[in-house]
């Protein structure tokens, strides 16, 4: 795996990466403090459920204390703590994930005031056999 990743593919990886970022941050500028805020909370929250859904099968197999919990009551409120867990890890830094919806949901509304920007890539076969992708306007 390393052999892919020489320091030239590495270096590349990275100036594509902070391109994509300077995209979003100038996308983000042009749209609304009130609209910024709503696509944070919006990718927060989506990262918040996200984790939660991840630490449901980590609680599935624990047994509970038969003098004092259990039962149909002890499900429910065990769904509610996994809820406010990922919500916990979401808005302490949480796995990053939110960053990245949040960048596509900046991308997608650019996209939608823009159409003229958009590139449809199709795969073409050439007459190698390989595929390459051309953009469709």
């Amino acid at each position: 795996m390393s052999e892919f990743l020489t320091p030239d593919t590495s270096l590349a990886l990275m100036r594509a990466a902070q391109g994509e970022s300077t995209k979003s941050a100038s996308a983000l500028k042009n749209l609304g403090t009130k609209d910024a805020q709503k696509i944070n909370e919006t990718a927060q929250e989506f990262e918040a459920v996200f984790l939660s859904e991840m630490l449901k099968p980590m609680f599935q197999g624990i047994e509970t204390d038969g003098m004092f919990g259990g039962g149909k009551g002890e499900e429910v409120f065990r769904s509610f703590m996994l809820q406010e867990y990922g919500k916990i890890m979401s808005q302490t830094g949480g796995i990053g994930l939110a960053d990245h919806v949040r960048d596509q949901i900046i991308q997608l509304q650019a996209a939608q005031d823009s159409p003229a920007d958009i590139k449809i890539l199709a795969n073409t076969t050439n007459e190698e056999g390989s595929v390459d992708d051309t953009s469709i306007e």
